[in-house]
């Protein structure tokens, strides 16, 4: 049974990961998750100890900060709420047309919003661009977090054989 334990929690693993690259998908609460419970079904001599889940959850905690602050990108570059929204929907229209639609569907879809609300091309540029920039770097930034959680967890827990 603690094959089976281990197995699900490195499937876990796996999908937060591709989670952390995906918008609207929670890549490092699932990898949270995973680590919680092989902690509850294996017990603490066979797992993860308290203090490193609560490393983890900083961590979880962090790639929801960045979240916010991506977004702040494309208004730093000066997006307006339509911009914005025009950003999310692109993002997750995206998601159908694979690794490159998750990076230009915001582009698209701020420059379109920034459209609707009646600004110039040039203006709609800049917030596409902050939105590539903020979607980029965000993304990098929550793949190494989701690697950095799954190399704490390998760390510290004892090997099942």
């Amino acid at each position: 049974m603690e094959l089976f334990w281990w197995f699900f929690t490195v499937v876990l693993f796996a999908v937060g990961l591709i989670g952390t690259v995906l918008p609207v998908f929670p890549g490092t609460t699932i990898i949270l998750a995973g680590a919680v419970l092989h902690r509850v079904m294996l017990g603490p001599e066979k797992s993860i100890g308290w203090r490193s889940i609560a490393v983890l959850v900083l961590l979880t905690i962090a790639t929801y900060a960045l979240d916010f602050l991506s977004g702040y990108f494309a208004k730093y570059f000066g997006a307006t709420k339509w911009g914005m929204w025009g950003a999310i929907v692109g993002a997750l229209i995206g998601i159908f047309f694979g690794i490159i639609g998750l990076f230009i569907g915001p582009v698209i879809g701020a420059i379109l919003g920034e459209f609707i609300a009646g600004k110039r091309m040039v203006d709609a540029g800049r917030a596409g661009w902050g939105s590539l920039i903020g979607n980029l770097g965000g993304t990098i930034a929550k793949l190494v977090i989701g690697l950095v959680m799954i190399t704490i967890f390998f760390m510290t827990v004892p090997p099942p054989f």
